[in-house]
């Protein structure tokens, strides 16, 4: 199997650990990042090049066939565009843009460039929910009626300082950097949403953050499933729960833990979910955990798909489709103070 050549933009903390997964799997030319002390950093500890500016590592490494776009979320677009137009292929962290007409450029700009764009949604891979889409796509559910998602994280100020976090032009919201994997699951599982409802507030991030810490969303699928979201970063001291909780005609399951990497409950008609292998541990930041770190199966799913081994776990327009839902709950939340 051919080596895959990375370039790697961002080096904050999800960049580094990109960095790691791409050693494992693919070769690192180089790294870049408009913090000079950030990209020596990475570039020392991976032993690649560094580089200040996007424009200097595209210019410059002309072998590179995929970048690894690991930059705030407001900048994903800009970025992705201009590597694709250099000619690369993108892996683009979540969320894959901040708006819908973002994301219709990005796959645009990869059609023009007849390039790939992965979305990383790895929580596709957590064990329990393979295996609930598995039994979904078998029918074993019957007719799903209605599906309930639970997020209750902890985010305090520090996380917020000094950081991009927080801020609307370039963290956009609490359900694109915190739990836009959780609406991925929404319509990858259940299938998309046709209406919606909701409230949200800043009940305990005032003068923190420029959105909101808190959502309670209603919604009704277009299979006529009937579903809620609630979600917060409020949850006392630390994370809660990531739960999805899932009503068919036929069974129900409930798939829990902090991160979704937990087999609940299930009672389903004549089937049984067993034998699941344990999952990767969370991403751990230091004072808090992200989701279920399975960067690993997402590099993995990026160099069979370019050596023509595999089928893309995650396109350009499921990425779009999770925008598309986010934008949705934003746009008819009423804001309550």
């Amino acid at each position: 199997m051919t080596k895959i050549k990375f370039i790697l933009i961002g080096c904050g903390r999800i960049g580094n650990r990109h960095a790691e997964h791409i050693l494992n799997y693919g070769s690192l030319l180089a790294v870049c990042d408009i913090d000079k002390e950030k990209a020596q950093k990475a570039g020392k500890l991976f032993n690649c090049k560094y580089y200040y500016s996007i424009e200097d590592i595209l210019l410059n490494e002309k072998e590179a066939q995929v970048a690894s776009i690991c930059t705030p979320n407001g900048l994903h677009a800009e970025h992705t565009i201009e590597s694709l137009k250099a000619g690369l292929h993108i892996l683009c962290e979540k969320p894959m843009a901040l708006s819908v007409h973002d994301c219709g450029e990005m796959i645009k700009a990869a059609e023009n460039a007849n390039r790939r764009l992965f979305i990383v949604k790895q929580n596709r891979f957590n064990p329990p929910v393979a295996a609930v889409k598995e039994a979904i796509d078998k029918g074993r559910f019957g007719k799903i009626q209605s599906i309930q998602l639970s997020c209750f994280w902890n985010r305090n100020e520090d996380y917020y300082k000094n950081s991009w976090k927080g801020t609307k032009s370039m963290d956009g919201g609490t359900l694109f950097t915190q739990f836009s994997h959780f609406i991925d699951l929404l319509y990858w599982m259940i299938g998309d949403i046709k209406k919606v409802s909701a409230f949200v507030g800043n009940l305990g991030h005032e003068n923190i953050i420029e959105f909101e810490d808190t959502g309670v969303v209603t919604c009704e699928f277009y299979n006529g499933a009937l579903g809620t979201i609630n979600y917060t970063v409020n949850s006392y001291k630390k994370n809660m729960e990531g739960s999805l909780t899932i009503f068919g005609d036929k069974g129900t399951v409930k798939i829990g833990g902090q991160y979704l990497n937990e087999l609940e409950y299930q009672n389903i008609e004549g089937y049984e979910i067993k034998d699941l292998p344990p999952g990767n541990p969370p991403n751990n930041y230091g004072q808090y955990q992200g989701s279920m770190s399975n960067h690993d199966k997402v590099y993995k799913n990026v160099i069979e798909v370019l050596n023509h081994k595999g089928v893309i776990a995650t396109n350009g327009f499921e990425g779009l489709k999770t925008v598309e839902i986010i934008d949705k709950i934003y746009s008819a939340a009423k804001v309550v103070a």
